[in-house]
């Protein structure tokens, strides 16, 4: 069948979005038509070149829809269902994946893979094959992904608000509450407040942080990480952020640092933020090309520091995407404030401007 699809042929190169071919899937597959597509920056990191992918490659790796169909032996859905996509899929039965890191399972450990799992193609151009994103490229009016790619939501959900819990809400709030287990009582540091930082914010706050300072260039993002809990905020053109921790902390630092926008020199800066017996978590993704940051050996012992990344905010997708679903139905996650402004299809490179330029929180290509 035909679909529309946002198509990325080159970095530095416009998103193209064109008609192109999609096949039926085939053993272990959905086909999905999509509802809702986030807007993510780790799509952006390959548009610019900071990520190294197969080309071209249709975008996207947040995404909700609804099940049109199945191919043989898919179990886990049928048509009609609701789902919410997992960008990392993962197969249950791994040493990853038993352990309880289903975001580490072996089935995705290329999450920029351009071909499905089998290896080969499901969407085609006038040139050739066309890699999928993530396996999933949710920036498609219909796309093919693993049925270990999908978890299946309640109907009652609203798409445009599920799409959020595919990936910068459990990142977020995962990197808080299963990757650094924030204690109720704690300080916390946020540097970076787009989609992914303003859910580590919420996150401290859902897990009982006393003390949240939120740190961005943005004022806008600034304001905004109030509604999520944050109770400091620092512009950090104006201010130093690691005076302002220690000012607030007596002298102490904080007890966590999270780091959202994933440069050398913020690494460094959430790591000298730290008290003694400080966690720091990395969060965003790097260019490929960095190799090092600003932290010494020395003071790594001598003050007990711990210096961690996460993928996925180390969550479980088959448990966390309903979880957080049913904690936002009962009002303890905020996903209607998280959406700056909704797209269309044909809008994705205008979506991508905002985001660049800080405009959005989170953008929503809606189809």
């Amino acid at each position: 069948m035909r679909t529309r699809s946002a198509v990325l042929y080159a970095p530095g190169e416009r998103i193209r979005v064109e008609e192109i071919e999609l096949d039926p899937p085939k053993e272990h597959e959905v086909q999905v038509r999509m509802v809702a597509a986030g807007i993510c920056h780790s799509d952006y990191h390959i548009v610019v070149g900071d990520l190294p992918s197969y080309l071209p490659i249709a975008l996207g790796h947040e995404g909700a829809g609804i099940v049109e169909e199945v191919g043989p032996n898919v179990t886990n859905c049928k048509p009609g269902d609701h789902v919410v996509l997992t960008f990392i899929p993962s197969c249950g039965h791994c040493r990853y994946c038993t352990a309880g890191h289903a975001n580490l399972c072996n089935m995705g450990a290329n999450i920029l893979m351009g071909p499905q799992l089998d290896g080969t193609f499901r969407m085609h151009g006038e040139k050739g094959d066309i890699g999928q994103m993530c396996v999933i490229s949710t920036f498609s009016e219909r796309s093919v992904v693993p049925d270990a790619s999908v978890v299946v939501i309640g109907d009652y959900y609203a798409l445009n608000r599920a799409v959020l819990v595919g990936c910068g809400v459990p990142t977020g709030v995962g990197a808080v509450i299963h990757r650094a287990k924030v204690e109720a009582g704690s300080t916390v540091m946020v540097i970076g407040c787009g989609g992914i930082g303003m859910n580590a914010v919420q996150g401290a706050a859902i897990a009982g942080a006393r003390m949240i300072i939120a740190v961005d260039i943005n004022d806008f993002k600034l304001e905004k990480a109030k509604e999520f809990g944050a109770t400091h905020t620092v512009n950090s053109t104006r201010e130093d952020p690691v005076q302002i921790a220690k000012d607030l902390t007596w002298g102490l630092g904080v007890d966590y640092a999270f780091e959202a926008i994933a440069t050398p020199a913020t690494i460094g800066q959430a790591y000298a933020a730290l008290g003694k017996g400080g966690t720091v978590v990395v969060i965003g993704l790097t260019p490929y090309t960095a190799e090092s940051i600003p932290v010494s050996p020395l003071d790594l012992v001598l003050y007990q520091k711990t210096l961690m990344g996460t993928l996925y905010g180390d969550s479980q997708p088959r448990y966390d995407i309903p979880n957080m679903l049913a904690m936002y139905h009962a009002g303890k996650l905020k996903l209607d404030e998280l959406v700056t402004r909704t797209y269309t299809l044909d809008q994705v490179n205008e979506a991508y401007a905002d985001m660049v330029g800080g405009k959005n929180i989170r953008g929503v290509i809606e189809f």
